[in-house]
């Protein structure tokens, strides 16, 4: 197994928490000198705030364990393609290099739709590497989103057969 691979299974794994708490299975470490200075975890639901991405919380966190807000030298591994506002805050944390497992078609701004991270006008560029495990990093969200489906299927049911109960007993 490669070094990419490797920090790339770090991210799955914080991926995995998120899905534990019912959070869409993202995750993200954050290396520097060969050694994990920041993970996050996906938590938007959780803490009921738009700014709980995994990046963010990674970088908040290696920032606070290198004690700067300049991450020169890192590397991020994300499960999934940054959105823009991560992207945004991986130019301006100055990260050296991101590893992607999988592209997000719909709203990645890391090549999808823009490429905020290579963006020349910019006074920083992050090199880029895509498609490192990006079956198992794909996989972890099918799965994730068939079996939400599948729950709130149930639950509508449910609702509705409670909901028809409540009618039967309002009639009799």
């Amino acid at each position: 197994m490669n070094t990419d691979e490797k920090y790339m299974r770090a991210a799955l794994k914080q991926a995995e928490k998120a899905a534990q708490c019912g959070e869409v299975p993202i995750g993200c470490v954050i290396v520097c000198g060969g050694k994990i200075v920041g993970r996050g975890y996906n938590r938007r639901n959780t803490k009921h705030t738009t700014l709980a991405h995994a990046e963010l919380i990674a970088i908040d966190k290696a920032s606070r364990k290198l004690g700067d807000w300049r991450l020169e030298g890192c590397t991020m591994y994300v499960t999934l393609e940054p959105c823009q506002m991560c992207a945004g805050a991986i130019v301006q944390s100055r990260i050296d290099r991101v590893v992607i497992g999988t592209m997000n078609p719909k709203a990645g701004c890391a090549g999808s739709i823009l490429n905020i991270l290579q963006m020349p006008e910019f006074n920083h560029q992050v090199e880029m590497e895509t498609g490192v495990l990006a079956e198992e990093c794909s996989s972890a969200l099918k799965c994730f989103f068939i079996d939400l489906r599948e729950r709130n299927r149930r639950e509508k049911a449910e609702k509705q057969r409670l909901d028809e109960g409540k009618m039967l007993i309002k009639t009799v």
